[in-house]
């Protein structure tokens, strides 16, 4: 019986933040900045005849909490919201909040539950190497995987260690 040989060896790291991020502006600004600053010197591509930008992003998700809450604020109904953009999010929570019928039908005062708001977003980045690797953001960690060299990790390390809120 023939065996598995193994073909590469990428790997993955973890930064837990200290304190998660303090809301999706925060978030949205980090993650932009990535993208239009190429702080890892990433370099744009050509795969399958498409061209791609150094960085993109892949993927991204938004999910708010709306909690209602009864006179003595004790919660009696929540909803949930999940959104591949910042925009919708935004929207449709801020129209859930405001929409008397649904408090009314849920018996209850609506409150964001800001402090358990997710965000999530997936750049794909592609080093002079030739590797493409990805840099995972969510409220309270950065993961980075897929990559094989040494130094795409101390890049994207070097780079953390200059915002304050990922430290």
């Amino acid at each position: 019986m023939a065996d598995f040989t193994p073909t590469s060896e990428t790997k993955s790291a973890l930064r837990k933040l200290a304190e998660p991020l303090a809301d999706v502006t925060a978030f949205d600004n980090i993650v932009k900045g990535v993208v239009t600053n190429n702080p890892f010197g990433c370099t744009p591509y050509n795969q399958a005849g498409a061209d791609y930008p150094g960085v993109l992003c892949s993927r991204e998700g938004y999910t708010a909490r709306i909690v209602y809450q009864d006179t003595v604020a004790k919660p009696i109904a929540l909803i949930t919201i999940r959104s591949p953009t910042i925009a919708g999010f935004t929207t449709v929570a801020n129209h859930i909040v405001e929409d008397p019928a649904i408090a009314t039908g849920l018996g209850g005062t609506p409150v964001r539950d800001f402090g358990n708001e997710r965000y999530t977003s997936t750049l794909k980045c592609h080093d002079p190497n030739g590797e493409i690797y990805y840099v995972n953001f969510s409220r309270d960690r950065v993961t980075l995987t897929s990559f094989s060299a040494d130094a795409i990790q101390s890049k994207v390390e070097t780079w953390a260690d200059t915002v304050a809120a990922l430290a």
